[in-house]
């Protein structure tokens, strides 16, 4: 072995090992620099690589028989007395660690100067298609072909559609009595929404076949793009003809990754025939724009006669039977959806799936698993971000909320549902200054979007500005029904705060009346269970009993759990724990830690403190909400671990913005954090802050002019 160590020292084939290497090393990183300012193509720099590894045994044998001399190359066989060149001895030493260490230098001065890859992202481009112009006189085509031209293009990873029903709605706005959303009213749309670019269409008769022309409109200042024209031999190849507009649109935009199948189109819609699409599209115009549940089933039922594999029209059926509260042929509809989601594109899959887990079965974990995956492959998909933030505000992740929601206005600026949504969140999280800001600006955009004054409401209420509050509920209820709905409530919700209960109570019976009026039964019950709480403050037990039976009658945890607060108020535990167990039987993390909630409150009446100590517990393992915290401080206090009581109800202060409408339905319950001041100064007076004690509960007094439940037990620890 030694032997064959000084021959390959003799014949120099280290020395050459080195040099070889060195050499590669440069050249690839060069390559890596060099090749991709020119555009070469990856490969190439593949190419280089495998060339490298390929040559270095070849170098080592070429060095192993070949020598250079003073005669120039020759053959090593054996040793001989011939004078190697020059090259050799200390002078290739030199050159072998020269070439190293410029290897060396210009690797790391590459990798330092280069910093990370940067992975290039497109901006997201919206668009908005117009209606088609159809000159054929069959009106199967009409609102086809706009849904198969946006499910073409939204196939492209940074296309996002501007919601077409939401231009139709704002084009009514802008000029009354239009009803087609043609070129013009698109690019008005598009000005005042900021859209990039406009899609008009058109079909005619060509022949015996049809004509379809595209023209790609830049959205601001009015230029033609792009104009695509494509033939189809048949109605049956319409469908066809679309996919392959949208493709080379999709091309024109910039999308590299257009896949051509066999038929020759992208992936677009996924019906079997035009007819089918239209029976779809008649459907999702009865349904979604203009509310008509009943009257879409029947067009969803067609849609799929023509189309037994079509998954969209099934999980638009089972949604309309949701809305009619036939929640068992709902169910059964969307079992028919989801088996047929192998026909749908990519898009759709992750879509229906988010939508199934967010408005029917509650399960807002795995939605929020579904619009990630959605965003992963499509990130310019607004209505998948916009759906992301509800499913993460309503598992109380209000920072998620507000990231995904501040994403979506970046792409539609100008929607006043999105930034008033936006505001929402701000609210929740406790951002009073974000939610007034951007309320208000949805407000400009929007001034009939009554949701937008909740939160600059709140905003007031969290400043002790009730006056500033009510004047934003008196706006409110001027911009609609509904929103004179809510702030009846808004109204009571302050009054409730103050004490002033006989006030609240008033306003309380002329919201339902109004409620009743307009067909409002969640407010109302809403309304009603208020109005218990309030007649409980003022001894009227048997009234707020009735109210509590009424206002069981409509579900929701916003009827339930104040329901069950009341029963135990009144004394009714039997009442209270049917409520908790109700609640705990269901899938919704959140039903479940408030029937946890519940069932630690009737322990806690019953003096039981460590069990109920150990279901408020259980309870923050499901959800972490406001009132479970509010609730196990209560607990902690009356078991004696006042340092543990103080934690949790200055918990409850620092979140302050759950308060504002603890069952995330944009509902007011402000009035909550009233006995939050006699809880903290009661617990602070206990481990010794007499100061901070004592100014609690004189803040709690002045909100109890009419006393009520804690006021005599706040004035003798004020003694």
């Amino acid at each position: 072995m030694k032997r064959f160590i000084r021959e390959l020292r003799r014949r120099e084939v280290f020395r050459t090992a080195g040099l070889y290497v060195g050499i590669c090393w440069i050249l690839i990183e060069v390559s890596s620099v060099v090749l991709p300012s020119f555009a070469a193509p990856e490969w190439v720099l593949r190419a280089v690589i495998i060339a490298a590894v390929v040559g270095f045994p070849i170098c080592l044998v070429l060095a192993w028989v070949y020598d250079i001399t003073d005669h120039g190359i020759e053959v090593q066989d054996e040793a001989t007395d011939t004078v190697v060149a020059p090259i050799g001895s200390r002078k290739m030493d030199f050159i072998v660690i020269g070439v190293l260490s410029v290897a060396l230098i210009l690797s790391i001065y590459m990798n330092i100067t280069s910093g990370p890859q940067v992975v290039e992202e497109r901006l997201p481009l919206s668009v908005l298609i117009a209606d088609f112009r159809n000159l054929t006189g069959d009106e199967v085509f009409d609102g086809s072909l706009e849904q198969a031209l946006q499910i073409g293009i939204e196939s492209a990873s940074f296309i996002t559609t501007y919601p077409r029903r939401t231009a139709q709605r704002l084009i009514s706005q802008l000029q009354p009595g239009k009803q087609v959303l043609d070129e013009e009213a698109a690019r008005l749309v598009s000005v005042r929404e900021g859209i990039n670019f406009v899609l008009d269409g058109l079909i005619e008769v060509d022949g015996d076949g049809y004509k379809i022309t595209v023209r790609a409109i830049d959205g601001s200042g009015g230029d033609e793009f792009a104009v695509f024209y494509v033939d189809a031999s048949t109605k049956a190849d319409v469908l066809n003809a679309v996919g392959v507009i949208s493709g080379e649109l999709r091309e024109e935009l910039g999308d590299d990754n257009v896949a051509i199948g066999e038929a020759g189109a992208v992936e677009t819609f996924t019906a079997a025939s035009i007819e089918a699409a239209h029976a779809y599209t008649v459907a999702q115009d009865l349904a979604v724009n203009q509310g008509r549940h009943e009257d879409a089933l029947a067009a969803y039922e067609k849609a799929v006669e023509l189309d037994p594999n079509f998954g969209r029209a099934y999980s638009g059926w089972a949604l309309s039977l949701f809305q009619l509260g036939r929640q068992d042929e709902a169910e059964a509809m969307w079992q028919k959806a989801l088996a047929h989601m192998d026909s749908m594109t990519e898009r759709e899959k992750w879509r229906t799936l988010g939508l199934y887990y967010i408005a029917i079965t509650g399960n807002y974990e795995k939605a929020i698993e579904s619009y990630t995956q959605l965003l992963e492959q499509y990130p310019a998909d607004d209505a998948a971000r916009n759906n992301l933030a509800i499913a993460y505000f309503s598992t109380l992740n209000f920072k998620g909320a507000l990231e995904q929601g501040r994403a979506v206005i970046d792409i539609y600026p100008s929607r006043s549902i999105l930034r008033s949504n936006y505001a929402l969140y701000a609210m929740y999280a406790g951002d009073f200054e974000t939610a007034t800001r951007e309320a208000r600006k949805a407000l400009e955009l929007d001034d009939t979007r009554y949701a937008a004054w909740l939160p600059i409401a709140m905003s007031a209420m969290a400043k002790d500005d009730a006056e500033a509050a009510e004047e934003a509920f008196r706006q409110m209820r001027d911009a609609s029904d509904r929103g004179a709905s809510v702030a009846g409530l808004g109204l009571a919700d302050v009054a409730l705060y103050q004490g002033r209960f006989d006030d609240g109570i008033a306003l309380l019976d002329e919201g339902i009346e109004f409620d009743e009026s307009i067909d409002n039964p969640r407010v109302m019950a809403t309304k009603r269970v208020a109005r218990a709480a309030a007649r409980v403050m003022l001894g009227n037990q048997t009234e707020a009993v009735e109210d509590v039976a009424a206002a069981l009658e409509t579900g929701g945890l916003g009827r339930q759990v104040p329901a069950a607060l009341v029963s135990v108020q009144t004394g009714d535990l039997a009442k209270a724990a049917e409520i908790g167990s109700t609640l705990k039987a269901q899938l919704q993390a959140q039903s479940r830690a408030y029937g946890l909630m519940i069932e630690g409150i009737v322990s806690l009446r019953r003096g039981e403190y460590n069990a109920a100590i150990d279901s408020m517990r259980a309870a923050l393992a499901q959800a972490d909400l406001w009132l479970v915290r509010y609730y196990l401080g209560q607990a902690y206090l009356s078991a004696g671990f006042t340092a543990e009581a103080i934690d949790e109800f200055e918990t409850c202060e620092r979140r302050r913005g759950e308060a504002t409408a603890l069952f995330l339905d944009d509902l007011p319950t402000w009035r909550y954090m009233s006995t939050l001041q006699y809880w903290l100064g009661r617990s602070r007076i206990e481990l010794g802050m007499t100061g901070a004690g004592r100014e609690n509960l004189q803040t709690f007094l002045a909100l109890r002019p009419q006393g009520g439940e804690l006021v005599d037990e706040a004035k003798t620890l004020l003694q």
